[in-house]
């Protein structure tokens, strides 16, 4: 377990250190024509993935278990963003939170939604 936590703390180091620098301001058109948020959001999710990808050994995943790993990874992760951002929205039209099958009913078309976008 004590190399494991030393083996994702080098990998978190590393990333930090060959982070590339900042790029100076784009311009309106270049602005425009940049990746979307979603994107953007996904790139830390990945890293946290990539560092967490280590075999039961300590060694760090290859090949098809990595690919394996690495999308399930990014699609928990995704998941429990939506659960959160619909856990925040299920407000009744009195502020009060939802319960019961409300929240329920809610939860299940908040998270059909999401999955749309």
């Amino acid at each position: 377990m004590n190399k494991l936590i030393v083996a994702v703390a080098g990998l978190v180091l590393s990333a930090s250190v060959f982070a590339a620098p900042s790029a100076p301001a784009k311009s309106a058109s270049a602005q425009a024509s940049a990746p979307s948020m979603s994107a953007a959001a996904a790139a830390p999710a990945a890293s946290s993935c990539e560092a967490m990808a280590v075999g039961k050994n300590g060694k760090p995943l290859a090949g098809a278990a990595k690919t394996s790993f690495m999308k399930k990874c990014e699609a928990d992760q995704a998941g429990s963003s939506a659960t959160a951002m619909c856990e925040a929205k299920a407000m009744g039209k009195n502020g009060k939170p939802l319960a019961g099958a409300a929240k329920s009913a809610f939860m299940k078309k908040c998270a059909a939604d999401a999955a749309k976008k």
